[in-house]
């Protein structure tokens, strides 16, 4: 498990490696990754964006932009924590994945950002 705090904010993610399938005559590779953002702070605090940095062995990086996690914008009270999960196919066995949430200080109205560590991708055949 990676783990990494930014003003109070811990971000911890395990990865899986979930398969791989053919599609359009390539071979794909499933990974899937959970998130727990946990929020040390003493104030409330929002998620509102994620900015996320792919990087697969075999391709140019893909940058991905988007409103929320998976659908949602979620409050986070201090000493809880938020949990979900997700996933990111590749061309190749190993990659990566980084990247940052925009959160809102609830209390302050402070708008920030809140790094997510690199975490690794790696088909458990391709670490030989």
């Amino acid at each position: 498990m990676i783990t990494q705090v930014t003003k109070g904010i811990k971000v911890s993610v395990q990865t899986t490696f979930e398969g791989t399938f053919f599609k359009n005559y390539k071979m794909h590779y499933a990974f899937g990754y959970t998130i727990t953002i946990e929020n040390q702070s003493k104030n409330a605090v929002q998620l509102t964006a994620r900015h996320w940095d792919i990087f697969d062995s075999l391709k140019e990086m893909e940058t991905v932009d988007g409103e929320g996690v998976i659908g949602k914008k979620p409050v986070i009270q201090p000493g809880k924590s938020h949990t979900y999960s997700s996933g990111c196919l590749l061309a190749s066995p190993i990659g990566a994945m980084r990247g940052f949430y925009e959160m809102v200080d609830l209390t302050s109205i402070e708008e920030f950002e809140v790094e997510v560590p690199t975490f690794k991708f790696a088909a458990p055949f391709a670490m030989n």
